[in-house]
């Protein structure tokens, strides 16, 4: 009941305050499967999450918590995956992995960190890797306007905000080829978006 109840809140509040614009376009498929969004700001995962209606786990910085008890309760109560700065995440790989074969949804920025412009920080294969190494579709999912809102400056502007839900890119193989070719098709969708 939570779920269904904040992410409806949540696209209640940015479609008034925000002027969300959604573009459903190729739309979700059935679950399990990996979300792969560009990565603006901390507005990103709760309107990618917002958009799609329904439970997915994001992977998110430890750092993010301890700094507000308020967002510590939410990156909780939105079963947040943890990965720690610079380690080899073993653990939350196994939390991903796990999600996905129970038939849940994981959120990913294959960027890493928030950026000014897409494509600045590089992509990590991270997403591409779970969804080759779970056998799951990766969607495509493109964030407009947050940059302006709400940047890496961390400083609140006016100003609007879309969400595009881009096509589902099934894994052509199973080995590194797949999750390289993956990535690629991403982000080539994603650049062609975001231009």
């Amino acid at each position: 009941m939570i779920w269904p109840l904040a992410l409806s809140t949540i696209r209640a509040g940015a479609r008034v305050a925000l002027r969300l614009r959604i573009d459903r376009g190729h739309g979700f498929p059935d679950p399990p499967f990996v979300i792969a969004a560009n990565h603006y700001s901390f507005l990103d995962p709760p309107l990618v999450g917002a958009v799609y209606g329904k439970q997915a786990r994001f992977v998110a910085l430890a750092d993010l918590y301890g700094n507000h008890r308020s967002l510590d309760w939410a990156l909780d109560g939105f079963g947040v995956i943890t990965v720690r700065r610079g380690t080899v995440p073993l653990g939350a790989v196994r939390h991903c992995l796990a999600h996905l074969v129970a038939g849940g949804v994981v959120g990913m920025f294959p960027e890493g960190i928030r950026v000014v412009r897409f494509g600045d920080a590089g992509f990590r294969p991270g997403a591409a890797w779970l969804a080759v190494r779970a056998g799951v579709p990766l969607v495509a999912v493109a964030v407009t306007g947050t940059d302006q809102v709400l940047g890496v400056d961390n400083k609140l502007h006016r100003g609007r905000v879309g969400v595009t839900v881009g096509p589902t890119l099934h894994p052509t193989g199973t080995d590194r080829a797949a999750v390289a070719d993956l990535t690629r098709r991403w982000a080539d969708w994603m650049g062609e978006t975001l231009s």
